[in-house]
């Protein structure tokens, strides 16, 4: 398993408010390219995002579907990806002083993927989940700034 951590100079809740708008995913998410549609329940379990990826013209569609939602906490959800395959995304904010510390957890669970031993996954994963926590990092800080603005 994929686990990256960073610290984030916000709020636990500024992180998780971004986890919570589906609409946001392709922001923060490395390799997503557009989004199709957001379940109007998101991020309840069960609930799905379609989203591309890809680099036109080669975009593929798929979706994300919630597992598990702790409004404290985090998300979990399965990432189709199709004909890669589906990774299991796990998603944890903790509280620290000065902000929170958010960690990501990912590897592949079916398809094509696991066909690459785990070494190789995790060091395919580990930049693409550095990226992706600096720009939710960068979401949920811009969104803390903006509230405490107001």
């Amino acid at each position: 398993m994929a686990t990256v951590t960073r610290a984030m100079s916000c709020p636990p809740q500024a992180v998780l408010d971004v986890l919570a708008d589906g609409w946001t995913y392709a922001t923060w998410v490395v390799g997503t390219s557009r989004l199709r549609s957001v379940d109007l329940s998101f991020p309840a379990p069960g609930s799905t995002i379609d989203h591309s990826f890809g680099v036109w013209p080669a975009v593929i569609d798929d979706k994300t579907i919630v597992l598990a939602w702790r409004p404290d906490r985090g998300i979990e959800l399965q990432a189709r990806g199709w004909p890669v395959g589906e990774a299991r995304v796990r998603i944890d904010v903790v509280p620290r002083a000065g902000g929170c510390s958010v960690r990501i957890v990912e590897d592949a669970v079916r398809g094509p993927g696991l066909l690459l031993p785990r070494p190789l996954r995790t060091a395919l994963l580990v930049p693409r989940n550095t990226e992706t926590l600096r720009r939710l990092s960068h979401l949920a800080q811009g969104r803390s700034a903006r509230a405490a603005a107001a």
